[in-house]
């Protein structure tokens, strides 16, 4: 008794249409994977490359500062994110115990990459 042969029928063209396939699914998992973990930060504008915007925060009806306090959170990847951005943390870290105005800076590079900085004005 001999076993049936089985001849390999797959054409150029389904050859063709694999590699098609195959790359196209590569490319959806590279996609979803660089798109999933991103490090992005607070921003009234986000650049999918690059961001890099202040803004206020809040404004009080003090008349001068003299002293400036700054508190920053970073992330990595989207994945790991430390830091205190706070403002209380910004106004411990310049001695300032009367808001004047408070802004903040955002940073983003690539969504690989982003800060975010807090900025205390007062007294």
């Amino acid at each position: 008794m001999s076993c049936p042969r089985v001849e390999n029928s797959i054409t150029k063209k389904e050859v063709s249409m694999l590699r098609k396939h195959k790359s196209l699914m590569v490319l959806l998992l590279l996609s979803l994977f660089l798109l999933a973990g991103c490090a992005y930060s607070v921003a009234p504008l986000v650049g999918t490359v690059y961001t890099d915007v202040k803004a206020p925060i809040t404004a009080t009806d003090s008349d001068s500062y003299s002293k400036v306090g700054t508190a920053e959170a970073t992330s990595v990847l989207g994945i790991v994110a430390t830091g205190d951005a706070s403002i209380e943390a910004a106004m411990k870290n310049g001695g300032i115990s009367k808001v004047h105005h408070v802004d903040y800076h955002s940073t983003s590079i690539l969504g690989l990459y982003a800060k975010f900085v807090v900025t205390v004005y007062g007294e």
